[in-house]
């Protein structure tokens, strides 16, 4: 790696990503995707992160406006407004946020449930006891002075009252994914029950909530967080398709980067990496005696079969640009020397930025030694015989491997 880290991923994304529809918009997409996972990394140790692309950063489509006015918001957004609009203020900076998974209002009977009144004061007292609930609800989640409470289940008309009346916001129905990501981002912990509601459930890291209106419809955003663990990007486009095909991009581009923090060791490209390997390869096979020495040479053949691809596929001329390329990386002087898709030239990749990540290149190159494996090994596996099963009796337990001198012969006949 060198010492920029940050021009590093950039060109290792760009790299990934270039020639997809996104590309023509600059560095634009390589620096959300960029932005959004190194947000939302979690420091294991050890120099490795784990990035949970799917739970923590979310993508909210939203039409109109310019591609260029898409960014990563510093916490999270989405798609509600607060249930008194006229009452609740829909801007709070620094807010104290509570968070909960809990109905805040009074829980029916489980089934039908009979109440037998005998007076008509009853009925008064039963409505009052309702509203007292309500009230004490209310009043624990009060104690903590919040100015924006947002739970997943409803809120009762009069819950409601007592909220709007301390001057609290309140969030309702909102999904358990995002109320996860609210909570990674400001701090907060998700409670259940009222009840045991601590300081330190409180989420204080949020700078700004805000309800704003963007194009016909209501977002809430609760951004400016310290440190947030969790991410939005907001993506604006001229149309459906072109928002959703910036999406994919923007996956592609997230899970490079994840890539690169989980693992942060590049690889050059356009076939550096395999050339250098082969050459390693057959110098090692000139080392070892008899036999064995023939496998070695074999797969550093294998191993050239990305440069040639890439040169077939820039219709260059590929024996003579092949020779050359094993020529240099042959000594081990250049092991940066690989083939520029656009150009057709031999050149250092490290000038022209074109880079792979190792965790990919490694994955690669395990998964295509385990399926050459696996088709040499395709005799002891899959012998051509199907036994004949009575029906509804139970699948032989373990697969038995069949040496070819217990087949017996009348089964090998095509049926």
């Amino acid at each position: 790696m060198y010492h920029n880290a940050g021009a590093a991923m950039l060109g290792l994304v760009k790299s990934s990503i270039g020639t997809k529809f996104t590309g023509q918009f600059g560095d634009l997409i390589a620096d959300l995707a960029i932005d959004a996972t190194t947000t939302a990394g979690v420091d294991l140790g050890q120099g490795m992160r784990e990035v949970d692309i799917k739970k923590y950063i979310k993508v909210e489509k939203v039409p109109g406006g310019q591609l260029e006015d898409s960014r990563v918001l510093k916490g999270v957004m989405f798609n509600k407004d607060v249930v008194a609009p006229g009452k609740m203020r829909r801007k709070i900076v620094n807010p104290r946020i509570i968070l909960l998974d809990c109905p805040v209002e009074y829980k029916k009977g489980e089934n039908q449930t009979n109440a037998e009144l005998m007076k008509e004061e009853d009925w008064q007292v039963l409505l009052e006891m309702e509203e007292e609930y309500i009230k004490n609800l209310c009043a624990q989640i009060l104690k903590f002075k919040p100015d924006l409470v947002v739970t997943e289940k409803g809120l009762s008309d009069l819950a409601i009252h007592y909220l709007s009346k301390a001057g609290v916001s309140a969030i309702r129905r909102l999904r358990k994914t995002d109320n996860n990501r609210i909570a990674k981002a400001c701090g907060a912990v998700i409670v259940n029950r009222p009840e045991e509601l601590q300081e330190s459930d409180v989420g204080t890291r949020a700078g700004l909530f805000e309800v704003k209106k963007i194009g016909d419809e209501f977002f809430t955003f609760i951004v400016d967080c310290k440190d947030p663990k969790a991410c939005t990007v907001l993506l604006r486009g001229a149309s459906k398709d072109v928002l959703n095909e910036v999406e994919r991009n923007l996956q592609d581009a997230m899970s490079v980067a994840r890539n690169i923090l989980k693992n942060p060791k590049l690889l050059p490209g356009g076939g550096a990496t395999e050339l250098t390997v082969s050459a390693a390869l057959k110098q090692k096979s000139s080392s070892v005696e008899g036999v064995e020495k023939w496998p070695y040479e074999a797969a550093a053949l294998a191993f050239e079969a990305i440069p040639r691809t890439l040169a077939q596929n820039c219709g260059l001329n590929v024996i003579r640009i092949m020779t050359q390329l094993q020529g240099k990386h042959a000594n081990g002087e250049n092991a940066w020397v690989g083939i520029d898709g656009r150009s057709g030239d031999i050149v250092d990749m490290k000038e022209r930025k074109i880079w792979d990540s190792y965790s990919v290149k490694a994955q690669t190159f395990k998964t295509a030694i385990e399926a050459a494996c696996m088709l040499l090994r395709i005799d002891d596996i899959v012998s051509g015989i199907k036994k004949k099963q009575a029906p509804g009796a139970s699948a032989p337990k373990q697969p038995q491997i069949e040496q070819e001198g217990d087949a017996d012969n009348e089964q090998m006949i095509p049926e």
